[in-house]
């Protein structure tokens, strides 16, 4: 029972994080990866 509850917290949170949050995280992810990329280049 308590997997469930956990799960179901973590799809709420999931939903409140959203599309915003999604793009927010992707941009921030290529960032470093460029970042990465011109430091090691």
């Amino acid at each position: 029972m308590d997997a469930v509850q956990k799960q179901g917290k973590l799809l709420k949170w999931l939903r409140k994080l959203g599309f915003w949050g999604f793009l927010f995280f992707l941009a921030k992810g290529i960032v470093w990866l460029l970042i990465g990329y011109f430091v090691v280049r």
